[in-house]
């Protein structure tokens, strides 16, 4: 098959533009920037475009399909062209339905948590050797891309973001992928440019639930009340599989997993964490997984990249970095990062940098979030205001919304990395929590502050 991608260099699109290379499609693509590692990755496969910019002429009757990301704008050149041309246009979660309808489709949702479960999956799957095709939001210790698609694995395990398709299909990714069996982990509000209202954003997963095939599995955090009250309430005649915080102790540093076996020592912390591997087990076990396998190979598990992903340690000190933006997840972070370390000083920084977190409404969401930290920063760049166009947030808005009066906050990237660089790291626990870079952060740099 002939495919062209408008927008290939994204995370997630450049990942699938790789992946159908590997399985031998002639893959053609588009962008107008390219940045690492995207960059080198679709050199290395001969499939990075020669130039940038967006160019009709590439558009034929010779091509099958079109996947169009969301980068993409409805008016560009492109994507007009072919739909001038009366070409098949994909949005990239329906092209991963199309490749996959034949397979029993593992499909793991929530506000939180999701890309830690997939990768969960996908490390006992790989442990014990079982051979199934995948995307993740994250790039995968063992694993060479974040897409794999093949034609005769069983099962294809699916991370299912609530985000919206395409520029031209304005439905979440996850209501595309039909599952034959589910998990939801948590509902917190997130994504307020698209959701405005909670219940707008709740009534996605209830879409979610109903879009299981029938007589399919969905597995379920039962401590999340919204998940609760999604799942149980669902009229669609699928089978419910609960699940809860196992029980654990913390030893010196290490959380222990009480199992049948004894305790058992992990990589991973935090509560949220531990919800996040019982929900992993219950996926596992419906695909063939025994609960003793399951185990085995968990205890090897350190994480997905950038969720609390530890970047540097030293005996005294440790220094996190997590994808960790939206209230629900800031505040779960954080409570992890002190109950593994209650006798640390724990340094908690937060970058405001998504169109929600930016929000003047949405900002007292974050009330109490930052609390469990010995000591708390905010930093946000008010050219990232300007440039979502939203209205100015002051210092004074943000440390009320946190209701945190010793709460410390930058705007200047320099200021931020002066009072990083210049802090006492010993007995310490530091947390670098955002999706973005702290106006240019060099996290090699900050690894050397405890080396």
């Amino acid at each position: 098959m002939n495919i062209h991608f408008i927008a290939i260099g994204g995370s997630a699109m450049h990942n699938l533009a790789i992946a159908l290379h590997n399985k031998g499609y002639r893959v053609t693509g588009s962008d107008d920037a390219i940045f690492e590692p995207s960059k080198s990755r679709l050199s290395n496969k001969g499939i990075l475009p020669l130039t940038f910019g967006w160019y009709p002429e590439k558009i034929t009757k010779d091509l099958d399909a079109i996947i169009l990301g969301m980068h993409a704008k409805p008016d560009n050149a492109e994507l007009l062209k072919a739909q001038e041309l009366g070409l098949k246009i994909y949005s990239y979660p329906e092209f991963l339905y199309e490749q996959s309808k034949q397979k029993t489709r593992v499909v793991i949702g929530g506000s939180h948590g999701k890309t830690t479960i997939t990768s969960m999956i996908l490390h006992v799957l790989n442990y014990h050797n079982i051979n199934v095709d995948y995307m993740v939001g994250a790039q995968l210790e063992g694993f060479d891309t974040m897409v794999h698609l093949t034609e005769e694995n069983e099962f294809i395990v699916l991370e299912g973001d609530e985000y919206l398709s395409s520029p031209i299909d304005r439905r979440p990714k996850f209501h595309l992928y039909k599952p034959n069996i589910a998990l939801l982990s948590g509902i917190a509000w997130d994504h307020i440019n698209v959701f405005p209202t909670f219940e707008n954003y709740v009534e996605q997963f209830s879409i979610f639930t109903d879009s299981l095939t029938p007589g399919g599995i969905m597995v379920y955090n039962q401590e999340d009340k919204q998940v609760k009250n999604v799942v149980e309430n669902s009229e669609n005649q699928i089978k419910k599989y609960p699940y809860h915080t196992p029980n654990y102790t913390i030893e010196d540093g290490t959380t222990l997993l009480d199992t049948p076996e004894g305790d058992l020592p992990l990589e991973i912390f935090g509560k949220h964490n531990l919800q996040n591997l019982a929900g992993a087990k219950w996926i596992c076990q419906h695909m063939g997984v025994g609960e003793e396998e399951f185990y085995e190979a968990i205890e090897s598990f350190k994480g997905a990249s950038k969720r609390l992903e530890k970047i540097a340690e030293k005996k005294s000190a440790v220094i996190f970095k997590d994808f960790a933006h939206s209230p629900s997840k800031v505040q779960a972070t954080t409570t992890a990062v002190k109950n593994q370390y209650k006798n640390r000083n724990v340094l908690a920084c937060l970058e405001l940098h998504t169109y929600s977190s930016l929000n003047a409404e949405f900002l007292k969401e974050y009330e109490g979030a930052l609390d469990q930290a010995d000591k708390a920063v905010v930093f946000y760049s008010p050219d990232a205001v300007a440039i979502k166009q939203l209205d100015e947030v002051s210092a004074q808005q943000i440390k009320e919304a946190f209701k945190r009066e010793d709460l410390i906050i930058y705007t200047n990237p320099d200021d931020f990395k002066k009072f990083l660089f210049e802090q006492n790291f010993e007995n310490s626990a530091t947390l670098l929590m955002s999706s973005g870079n702290y106006g240019g952060l060099d996290f090699e740099e900050v690894k050397q502050l405890i080396s």
